[in-house]
């Protein structure tokens, strides 16, 4: 038997909600806790706190699951992730320290040799971004993976358009330095 398509799984999901069934949250919890929790672990270091992040998401997700519109196949996974990660970001507030590190408004004119990524295992990859300062990390997730603008970013995390960019840039910088180190280590 094939396993159900991600548009049947979502649409399975939605229906049970739609109908109250009390399988409904285990069957969303089967299907995305993984997936969320890993969300929720590339923004938060701390892996206690990724799961404090992970548990406030899936309540607010089955809380507030009636506010959401299905609006065609990934819209379920769409909004369960923007949830993961204003949660994480949640969480990075709670934080005292600033996170954004600060060295001045104009970004350098040239940009490391970005090392090329296919042969390192995506586990080392998430560990290594994990590794960036916590505001590099940030800026470099909502832009790099989750697509945001940094116009979105700066509007998220209450900062300049350019902080966003120039803590972009400097993370790719850092990240392309750590991959290099990690294939020395490999070589060694």
């Amino acid at each position: 038997m094939r396993s159900a398509s991600t548009q049947d799984k979502e649409k399975q999901i939605i229906e049970l909600f739609v109908r109250d069934e009390s399988s409904a949250m285990d069957k969303l919890y089967n299907e995305y806790a993984d997936k969320l929790f890993g969300v929720c672990r590339r923004y938060l270091t701390d892996y206690d706190s990724a799961q404090d992040a992970l548990q406030d998401c899936l309540i607010k997700i089955f809380t507030q699951f009636k506010s959401f519109e299905y609006r065609g196949q990934g819209s379920l996974w769409a909004w369960l992730n923007r949830i993961a990660i204003n949660e994480s970001l949640l969480f990075l507030r709670k934080e005292k320290t600033s996170a954004f590190i600060r060295t001045g408004n104009e970004l350098p004119d040239t940009c490391d040799d970005e090392p090329p990524v296919n042969d390192i295992p995506i586990e080392t990859i998430a560990e290594l971004i994990r590794n960036l300062p916590k505001g590099y990390r940030t800026v470099f997730n909502l832009f790099a993976l989750d697509g945001y603008s940094h116009k979105e970013i700066a509007q998220m995390l209450g900062i300049k358009e350019y902080t966003s960019a120039s803590q972009y840039f400097k993370a790719r910088n850092m990240l392309a330095r750590m991959i290099k180190q990690y294939r020395q280590k490999q070589q060694q």
